[in-house]
């Protein structure tokens, strides 16, 4: 099997924790490719100039913020995409550099989300409307001039494109601003942001090789990838500490360790903390009587370490140039087959290996895997190249370590983030129950003007009027409503519904009908609708309908239905039946009373829940009261 082929497939996993955000100015659709991108430029250096006072002073956990300009395509926009890991802190950092970009620039339409999906919406989800879930969000949810924008079910009541969402919040006579309550959640989360940032942050005295204080003075960034490596080593990584072949000796051969001051994120500060670790035989440490000197020692060395397994790490993976991307190539050749019935280990199976491998490097993903994975090597090897030594770290003037009570304390800042969420959970209900209780008053309500308004004639009305009515292949005439709007009848769905309520007796029922239909036949028209020649047939049904109804006036079927009234006035029902003979038992039903009967039982034993009675109901355009509870 051809590699290329499950190659097509391969695509660079994004992991969790991963914020992605999309800016979309405000350009002609007359620009040109070469003018969009210019505008683009122009844009994202103007960003850049808003966002340096803060970036500047601000370390991320994991990847830092950084917008790239979209390829060519019909919408024009800045994006990227940062991969927060453990500091949520990071990710609100970024929303509120956002948010300060869209006051900023009025005109620029933003987009947020992360892993989770539509994540400020979670964070005002006791404030959201009804209708807005994970399925109907989608294309809905924008940062513009400041404030979140949701766009109504009203106004799109399907998913709308991006470019029509665009243009709907950029569109001052359409009203897309979320409410009060949301935008109060929101800001609430980013009150204080972007400095509030700088909380997250903790600075620290270690002691550290010369080479490590090298690089952490002219790249402070690189901490985070340091302190990643030595909290995700494995095995392997673990030999490349045991030896410390880059960072333990300087540029003379010897050892020389430094005291600096360091600044990590409090997530960092955490993972180094509480980690226990043994020390590599080859490293220096001081004794532990000297508290403050071995404590300083022990996490300069667990950087050190840090910084060790991530050099060689990445200079070996960027050397053979295999990463995620290689996995992600490798499994989708096993899925597609390219190694079935092959032993691993075989000299079949690595011939097949070693194609797959030869085709991966000559493509543009390796490229620039390679170019990602051995970014910070060549940064450190940049860095290590120019002049320095032990003398450039005194240890002299260096800031206090901050307080690391935050680290034990947390309890009480937890228990307020839950309380918090518990008041706003207990509004949300508050709320809720309220608007029940004003619903179930307007149902009521409702319930007794129906019930006043309500006629049992309308139906029999409405549903003779139907039977009269002529169907053909297009369907079945509606008969019209004053009380109804307009009323499309889907006759197959009316006929099942009318059988599922008047099945409601069982076969019984079935029989019932066919009495009811020959009883009716009686005091037709028939004999007026056809000529002569059907008298004889005429004659035949007449005779079979007294043969049925005498057959069927030894069962009890006869009492399950109330008959018309009788000429001396009185309803002969089956408290009576048994007082008159055999004709005066088969006397005609009364269709209207039975029918209604039936419908309306069907219609109580639903509950106010959907079901077939109040489905032919509203096909026939009439609403029916709900029953009275108190009755």
């Amino acid at each position: 099997m051809d590699p290329t082929s499950a190659f097509a497939g391969v695509r660079r996993e994004t992991p969790d924790d991963t914020l992605f955000y999309a800016i979309y100015p405000s350009l002609a659709p007359s620009l040109s490719a070469s003018d969009a991108l210019s505008s683009l430029s122009s844009l994202h250096l103007q960003l850049d100039a808003l966002f340096a006072p803060f970036l500047s002073s601000f370390l991320f956990h994991r990847d830092p913020f950084h917008l790239s300009l979209s390829a060519p395509c019909p919408l024009p926009h800045l994006h990227g995409s940062t991969h927060f890991a453990h500091s949520i802190s990071d990710e609100w950092f970024i929303v509120s550099l956002l948010f300060l970009a869209s006051r900023s620039f009025p005109d620029l339409v933003i987009r947020l989300w992360d892993s989770d999906g539509e994540f400020l919406l979670i964070e005002a989800a006791f404030s959201l409307p009804p209708w807005l879930n994970p399925d109907t969000s989608t294309n809905r949810v924008f940062v513009h001039n400041g404030q979140l924008h949701i766009i109504p079910t009203q106004l799109f009541p399907s998913t709308p494109t991006l470019p029509e969402a665009i243009e709907a919040v950029k569109n001052d006579q359409i009203d897309t601003r979320a409410s009060e309550a949301v935008q109060t959640a929101i800001q609430r989360r980013i009150q204080g942001y972007p400095d509030k940032a700088k909380e997250n942050l903790h600075r620290v005295r270690v002691r550290v090789p010369v080479k490590v204080a090298q690089v952490l003075k002219m790249e402070p960034c690189l901490i985070a990838l340091a302190v990643e490596a030595f909290y995700d080593r494995d095995v392997d990584m673990m030999k490349h500490a045991a030896k410390m072949d880059k960072f333990l000796k300087g540029t003379d051969g010897e050892i020389e360790i430094v005291r600096v001051s360091v600044t990590m994120t409090r997530a960092m500060y955490g993972q180094l903390v509480q980690q226990s670790f043994q020390a590599p035989r080859c490293y220096p440490m001081p004794s532990r009587e000297d508290r403050t000197a071995y404590t300083e020692a022990e996490l300069g060395m667990k950087i050190a370490c840090g910084f060790e397994m991530l050099y060689q790490e990445r200079l070996r993976a960027g050397q053979e140039g295999k990463g995620a991307t290689w996995e992600a190539f490798k499994k989708s050749l096993e899925q597609s087959g390219c190694f079935d019935g092959l032993l691993p280990g075989s000299q079949e199976y690595k011939r097949v290996l070693e194609e797959a491998s030869t085709y991966y490097k000559s493509t543009s993903l390796f490229s620039r895997t390679r170019e990602i994975t051995s970014a910070p090597v060549r940064r450190i090897d940049e860095i290590l190249s120019l002049p320095y030594s032990a003398e450039d770290f005194n240890g002299a003037g260096l800031p206090p370590n901050d307080d690391e009570s935050w680290l034990y304390d947390g309890e009480d800042e937890l228990n307020s983030a839950i309380l918090e969420r518990e008041k706003e959970m207990q509004e949300y209900e508050s709320k809720k129950k309220q608007k029940n209780v004003k619903q179930e008053g307007d149902d009521a309500g409702g319930s007794s003007s129906l019930a006043d308004e309500f006629n049992l004639g309308d139906i029999a009305a409405s549903m003779q009027e139907f039977v009269r009515k002529v169907s053909s292949f297009e369907g079945a005439e509606v008969p019209d409503n004053s009380n109804s709007k307009d009323v499309q009848l889907d006759a197959d769905q009316f006929f099942k519904a009318m059988e599922s309520v008047l099945n409601r007796h069982g076969d019984d029922g079935e029989d019932s009908n066919s009495e009811m239909d020959f009883d009716e036949s009686e005091g037709s028209d028939f004999d007026e609708e056809h000529g002569d020649d059907e008298e004889m047939g005429d004659m035949f049904m007449q005779s079979y309908s007294d043969v049925l109804n005498k057959e069927l006036s030894s069962t009890s079927i006869k009492k399950s239905f109330v008959r018309a009234e009788q000429p001396n006035g009185h309803a002969e029902g089956p408290s009576n039946s048994q007082a008159e003979d055999v004709d005066e038992d088969l006397t005609p039903v009364d269709v209207d009373f039975n029918l209604m009967q039936s419908l309306l039982d069907s219609f109580s034993s639903q509950q106010g829940l959907p079901g077939p009675a109040s489905n032919l109901l509203g096909l026939m355009g009439l609403k029916v009261p709900p029953p009275n509870k108190d009755k």
